[in-house]
């Protein structure tokens, strides 16, 4: 099953609509937090009529697991450009994912532009090592999108470094990345902590805030994720993802838990 299908909504009401967490997307039977956040987006964008995320933030309240999930979503302020909307994905009544964003329609607004930092240099997706899923780990959730990781910064390999990620994302069949499937691209790369020589497993997401800055050219995204900060008992991951023609199509930023022992 492809991302638009797996994230698909249906309206039930003024304020309501249902969807299906999806087999497969799953990380050690939880499901990933860039997916999850995409299903939330989706009816957003629908309640807002604006097809674009410009900033999400995600509060992660309980894990998501397969099955029949709601949304409620409700605009807390339209203006000509942008509306700002407050959605909750709920299982049987208990709440698992809180958001807050504004969306718009991307590429009807022109300013001056100033970036100063460039896509990661990368070996080319075939030079890359690709994330073959399993039933525990690499989890089946790799399965559901096409990973390249560098080859020099491979966090499945049993690497050690900088905590660092980088590498290419895709979705499998030739599917089109758009600017929802770029909530699932922030999300959908091994913890950087995986490279950081300490005792650490899957690290759950606190709260996941993303950027939306231009639609995707077709093709490979060029993705790097970096920490700086692994203290307090928590860790940040700031993420950057570019598109085949260079331009930065997307920033991320999260907090995530370290579990104890």
């Amino acid at each position: 099953m492809g991302f638009t299908e797996a994230s698909a909504v249906r309206r039930t009401g003024e304020t309501t609509w249902a969807a299906e967490v999806a087999p497969g997307w799953d990380i050690m039977g939880n499901a990933d937090g860039g997916y999850t956040l995409a299903i939330v987006a989706r009816a957003a964008a629908e309640a807002a009529g604006r097809p674009d995320p410009f900033t999400v933030t995600a509060h992660y309240l309980a894990p998501a697991r397969v099955g029949p999930v709601t949304v409620e979503a409700q605009v807390v302020r339209r203006g000509g450009r942008l509306a700002t909307v407050a959605a909750t994905l709920s299982s049987e009544e208990r709440p698992l994912l809180a958001l807050l964003g504004t969306f718009g329609e991307l590429g009807t607004y022109e300013g001056p532009e100033r970036v100063e930092a460039a896509p990661p240099p990368l070996p080319p997706p075939e030079r890359c090592a690709p994330v073959v899923p399993t039933e525990t780990f690499p989890p089946p959730f790799m399965g559901r999108v096409d990973l390249r990781l560098d080859p020099g910064e491979d966090a499945f390999g049993g690497g050690s470094g900088p905590p660092r990620v980088s590498g290419w994302f895709r979705f499998p069949d030739e599917e089109p990345v758009d600017t929802l499937g770029l909530l699932v691209a922030v999300d959908a790369f091994p913890p950087t902590v995986f490279r950081s020589e300490l005792p650490l497993g899957w690290v759950p997401t606190v709260e996941l805030t993303a950027h939306v800055r231009a639609r995707p050219a077709p093709g490979w995204l060029r993705c790097a994720f970096t920490t700086r900060f692994i203290t307090g008992g928590f860790l940040e991951e700031d993420g950057e993802v570019w598109d085949a023609t260079g331009k930065l199509v997307a920033q991320s930023r999260q907090l995530a838990l370290l579990p104890r022992g």
